[in-house]
């Protein structure tokens, strides 16, 4: 399995899609506060109901309450840490992972975040799911795994592959609509469960390369986005996957599908790609070539996009 040091440093840094090394001082307790906050790294979004949080590097965390119109960091935030992941399981319990493989926890829609786990300075979280308040799963470089039963106070590894997949850098976590768990992973490799993440099966895609992160669709289908303009598409509940074509060489990093079915895709260079249905995508490129990790759902008619440069917006009706 390739460990080629300059490409993984350069995706992390850009999408904590990948790992570097960890040989670095201890990080301070609170986040980075400032007027620019909105334009430091940020690798990840979600939207929890009205409101749309961000999380990225310095333990920044932005939260909008008008659609992506105006920002403000979050009140009180236990890490400096990178964070790269964020998901709430309803409109208070939040949480947020990252470098040093910490957990941080919100029970107030996310003003104040706690420390409420740390895995170790040699772990970078990637991707973390929460099936309800209670039951979660974080997941990381290096084939790293773990799993809570009681809202993230107390986490027990998991082993998801096996052999040369042990070890493979579990990119994302997600859930196919009233089926099975999926994590995308590195070397053309998913990962299924089809028991809330009891036992893991190994499925090879048809392309051999990495990918990033994935989402269901309204349809029952589900797809998974990664390295050189590649998306893969499964109607049968992540047994089988299949190539979609998008008409771009960059790679996706971040996805969303809107309320009227349209889903968007965007990643390094500043590609965008957007698709009726997710059986084809039209992608184009801005012409600054922005590194985007995320995209999120701003006012009528626009996203909301996040990466190396901070925050911008795209019109979806002039472009």
């Amino acid at each position: 399995m390739s460990r080629a040091p300059a490409v993984i440093a350069g995706l992390l840094v850009a999408f904590a899609a990948a790992v570097m090394a960890f040989a670095q001082a201890p990080s301070p307790a609170t986040a980075f506060k400032g007027s620019l906050a909105t334009k430091a790294p940020l690798l990840a979004l979600t939207q929890n109901g009205p409101r749309l949080v961000v999380v990225g590097d310095y333990g920044v965390i932005l939260l909008s309450d008008d659609a992506g119109g105006t920002w403000r960091q979050a009140a009180a935030v236990a890490t400096r840490n990178m964070l790269t992941a964020v998901t709430f399981a309803d409109a208070n319990r939040g949480w947020a992972v990252g470098h040093g493989g910490i957990v941080l926890h919100t029970a107030d829609g996310g003003e104040n975040w706690a420390l409420q786990h740390a895995a170790g300075a040699d772990v970078a979280l990637l991707s973390v799911w929460f099936e309800n308040a209670s039951h979660g799963i974080a997941v990381g470089a290096f084939g790293h795994a773990m799993e809570t039963n009681d809202g993230g106070r107390t986490w027990t590894k998991l082993t998801i592959g096996e052999g040369d997949d042990r070890d493979r850098h579990l990119n994302g976590i997600f859930a196919i609509a009233g089926g099975p768990l999926i994590i995308a992973a590195e070397a053309g490799t998913v990962f299924r469960s089809a028991d809330n993440g009891r036992t893991w099966t190994s499925i090879r895609l048809p392309y051999a390369g990495s990918v990033w992160g994935g989402m269901p669709l309204s349809d029952g289908t589900a797809i998974i986005y990664g390295m050189r303009g590649h998306v893969l598409r499964t109607a049968d509940q992540g047994r089988t996957w299949s190539d979609v074509p998008t008409g771009a060489d960059q790679s996706f990093t971040g996805g969303i599908q809107l309320s009227d079915g349209t889903v968007a895709l965007v990643g390094l260079g500043g590609v965008i790609a957007r698709s009726s249905d997710g059986r084809s995508f039209r992608s184009i490129i801005r012409p600054e070539r922005q590194n985007f990790a995320a995209v999120g759902t701003g006012a009528p008619g626009r996203l909301v996009l996040v990466g190396l440069t901070g925050v911008t917006a795209f019109d979806l009706t002039t472009q």
